[in-house]
């Protein structure tokens, strides 16, 4: 494995591209909306909210905004009334699918059950 590379002797995990990639990532509904973005290619806030379930507005539109400013996913807004505003990967996000497919194997590998 390139422990090297991840974890550099002398270098603090969170300067490293693992830091990077978990601080793009983490927390619990990143991931999730990103999964349900590959899936969907595009969706309305409502839309990923049913996706996923039991998260507040506020917190789905936090998130989205957290994931629009790093880049990862796309907000077109439509100048109608009612407002319409979709969301889509952008390529840096598309980039990162293959990754969460591989945490997706290895659940299904280890999970419980």
């Amino acid at each position: 494995m390139n422990e090297d590379i991840c974890a550099p002797s002398g270098v603090a995990l969170g300067d490293t591209g693992f830091g990077y990639t978990l601080s793009l990532i983490g927390g619990k509904y990143k991931m999730l909306i990103l999964y349900a973005l590959a899936g969907n290619t595009v969706l309305r806030h409502n839309e990923l909210k049913r996706h996923l379930g039991g998260i507040a507005f506020k917190t789905l539109s936090v998130v989205l905004k957290e994931l629009e400013a790093d880049a990862l996913i796309v907000r077109k807004e439509y100048p109608q009334v009612p407002p319409k505003v979709e969301y889509f990967l952008s390529s840096k996000g598309a980039s990162l699918i293959p990754v969460l497919n591989t945490l997706c194997e290895w659940g299904e590998q280890h999970q419980p059950g």
